[in-house]
This record gives C-alpha cells, structure tokens and sequence, in this order.
C-alpha cells in the first residue's frame, strides 16, 4: 500500500542496518526496530486502554467513544507538550513496561521513537493498512517513514499560508505578494512606511523547515549503509539566503515568539503578516484582538512564478506504544479518533486541530467564514495547502537537538554575530555528530 513515490525517494527508509546499535530491545533483523509486527487480534473481553495527549479538551472527545464503546474504554491522561516532558516520560514508561497503549507524537519525533524501539508497527491490522487512501498522501508519508511498516495513525496537520492585514495593504496600494520576489519587494515598501511585513522567528525552526519544505528540502533520508543529513542543500541555502537578506536590510521585526512583545506587534499593526500554518488563525486572534476584522489569508507566496507549493508546520500522530497488549482495540480507536467525522469536528472545535484525513478537508466545521478575517472562508485557503505538501520531505531520528543546535545559530544571526547559513551549516555538522554518538550509521 505504499506509494510508489515515497518508495522511490526512499523517504527515511529505515533499515536493520540503520537501527542495529540504537534498538532499546536490540532490534532483531526485520528491519523494523525491534520485534516484527505485533498480532492484531481481538482480546477476549473487554479492555481498557490508556492513552496520553495533551490536545486540550480531548477528555470530552474521548467520552464520545466511551459512551459509544463500553467494550473498549479509553482512560486519558493529559500533559505537557511532548517535548515539555511527555516524550521523556513516555520514554521511562517504555524503559520500566508500563507506558500507556497510546500516545500522541508529533510526525517530527516519530523517528526518534523507532530507532529507540519505542512504537508497535500497526500494518497487522488489515484496517489500518486499508484506511491509507483516507488521508493526505505526504501525512501517510510521515507516519509510514518509507516502510512498508505503518507506525500511527495521522492525527492532524499544519498546512501553511499566507496571514495578512488586508486593511493595511489595501490602504497603501501594495498587492498581496504571490512570489517570495514579490514579498521582498512589499517588505521594503512596508518599511518605508514604518512597518514591518513580519516577524522572523529566531527559536521556532519550524516555521523555517516549513519554507525548506515547500522548496524541495530534503533533509533525511537512509538506507541499508546508514543515513545521510543534508540541512543544507540547495533547497534550504535558497531559504536562509533570502530570510538573510531580510534581516541584513532591517526588513522584519526580530521580536521572541510567543511572547507580549510578539503580540504587541501584531496588534499594534506593526507586523503586518505572518507565514504559518492552519493553527496560526487562533495564535493571531487572540495575540491581536484589536485587530479582528482585517486580517485575510491567502496561498504561501512561491519560490517560482506560477508555482503552487506548500510548507507543513506541525501535525501529530496517535501512536501505539511499545509494550500494548491490545493493538487491535488501541488501532480501533486511534482510527475513529482520526478519520470519523463525529471526532474530527470535535476536534476541531475543541482544539482546532486541523485533519489529516482528505474527508475531514470538507466538513462543515471548516466550511464557514471566519469574522475575525472579515467573514472569509479561510479554511479553504488551507484545504488546497493540504494537498500541495511534498511527500518526499522527512525527519531525522535527534530533531530535538537539531532543533537546538540551529536556533542557537539563529540567535546568533539575528544579534549579527553569524548567518542562518552558518546555523545550518553547524546544525548538520552537530547533528551527523550525535547520530555518531548514538551509533546510527551515517553516510558522508
């Protein structure tokens, strides 16, 4: 079931070869890092799962299923994000047998689990392989990891787009930009005017992977020799080249995301967009409330005329962790959780988790317009977003410290005392480094 694209690309394809020194259990020559696929059979009476995620509100949507369920109930536990300790955690639970049967990892980190052999591969249970076509191709991608293995269920996804004060623009005569060229050009005409056209975020990589992501980066991949790291290849040198020319020419704020000072900006209207993804509509209206209104959204602008690409900023899975007993219940819920309509709009109006499914890209939920952006149907600008992200862009097995690594340079390039170019340049550097450390196998 696997497309032929990710095949070919060989999209993290993870080997025997690959995790043989990195396997928690030791691994075993399957290839999938640690015990061939678990059986996918119905317990003999009823069971009670645990699960853990940190989506606010999931409890009233996991009563839902309860209710619905009384053969198969599930006892969730909230917590921090994951890497705000719920990975560590889900981690010493794997290490000490008691990890709850399911969990929330985000498509970043999924590696990490199954090199640590911390994930049951899933393509056991004839549901979950045959649920494939439901969802997007590339979030397939990230949950498959190029196998022919299936290590979640896509939970939801972060497609992105353009946030703009459409009062702003309109008012100074400045066409809402469709080309990166373009945006430059309307980022020196911003600030001429005393304004700013956004914020460079210099601690969330995310939203920098999201640009590589949309020109072509590649940023992982392996085969049976190990795996190869390339965070900058040509794809993300173009990207740091242009948001460092943005910053050489005073051209965006540099203000701490997610903080006052980051609203302040957005509401006071001296920021004047911001390039992020479905989830970002919540961050603005309550950042800039003053603001409601006069904010529209339209495509990412493209690194080529005519283009229509799109980057990914965020997006969970729903894992079974190693060690469950009950594989087939757990893979029963995790799919209504993620493909039924009843669960999906109850996502999203508790969370406004977008979906990852191709069904939930049409729900009513999402088919209304949006007052704080002037009443228009935003969720229609990130349903075609949703199926213009490369499949072929992966994750690395030590993102957390990639992650580190390459803000740390970015600090560095905002204050003037480096260039994003050389924060990833020494982010493959440190992150070939700790695959080394780990014993993962790494081609140079």
């Amino acid at each position: 079931m696997q497309h032929s694209k990710m095949k070919a690309a060989a999209v993290i394809a993870i080997s025997a070869f690959a995790l043989a020194g990195c396997s928690a259990s030791g691994g075993d020559s399957s290839g999938t890092g640690g015990d061939a696929a678990a059986s996918c059979t119905p317990a003999d009476g009823d069971v009670t799962l645990e699960f853990t995620s940190w989506i606010p509100g999931i409890e009233d949507v996991v009563k839902i299923w309860n209710d619905a369920n009384p053969e198969i109930q599930v006892d969730v536990q909230t917590g921090p994000n994951g890497n705000g300790g719920t990975y560590q955690n889900f981690f010493n639970q794997i290490k000490a047998g008691d990890a709850p049967d399911l969990g929330q990892i985000e498509y970043d980190a999924l590696p990490n689990f199954l090199v640590q052999d911390g994930i049951e591969d899933l393509s056991a249970c004839e549901d979950v392989v045959a649920s494939e076509d439901q969802f997007v191709d590339w979030a397939w991608g990230q949950v498959t990891l190029g196998t022919d293995s299936v290590y979640g269920i896509p939970q939801d996804t972060g497609p992105m787009a353009l946030f703009y004060r459409a009062d702003l623009f309109e008012q100074n005569g400045i066409e809402i930009p469709t080309t990166w060229d373009e945006y430059r050009d309307a980022a020196v005409k911003i600030r001429a005017l005393g304004g700013y056209i956004t914020n460079f975020s210099q601690s969330d990589i995310n939203q920098f992977a999201g640009f590589a992501w949309q020109d072509g980066a590649q940023w992982f991949s392996s085969d049976d020799e190990g795996w190869t790291v390339s965070l900058a290849d040509d794809a993300t040198t173009t990207v740091a080249d242009f948001w460092q020319s943005m910053l050489d020419d005073d051209l965006v704020a540099t203000v701490p995301a997610w903080t006052d000072e980051w609203n302040n900006a957005y509401n006071s209207g001296e920021v004047w967009t911001w390039n992020s993804a479905v989830w970002g509509a919540n961050s603005i209206s309550s950042g800039a409330p003053d603001t409601a209104g006069n904010w529209a959204v339209a495509p990412l602008p493209q690194w080529e005329e005519g283009g229509s690409a799109a980057g990914n900023w965020g997006g969970s899975s729903t894992a079974v962790l190693k060690g469950s007993e009950h594989l087939y219940e757990a893979t029963k819920f995790a799919l209504w959780l993620n493909t039924s309509d009843e669960a999906l709009t109850a996502l999203a109006e508790a969370a406004n988790l977008y979906p990852a499914t191709t069904a939930g890209l049409t729900l009513p939920v999402y088919a209304e317009g949006v007052d704080f952006y002037g009443g228009q149907k935003i969720y229609d600008v990130f349903a075609d977003a949703a199926t213009q992200v490369s499949p072929d862009f992966a994750w690395g097995p030590t993102m957390t410290q990639t992650y580190s690594d390459v803000s740390d340079g970015f600090k560095a390039a905002v204050s003037g005392s480096g260039t994003l170019l050389d924060a990833i340049e020494k982010g493959q550097t440190a992150t070939v480094d700790a695959l080394k450390a780990a014993s993962i196998p790494v081609k140079e």
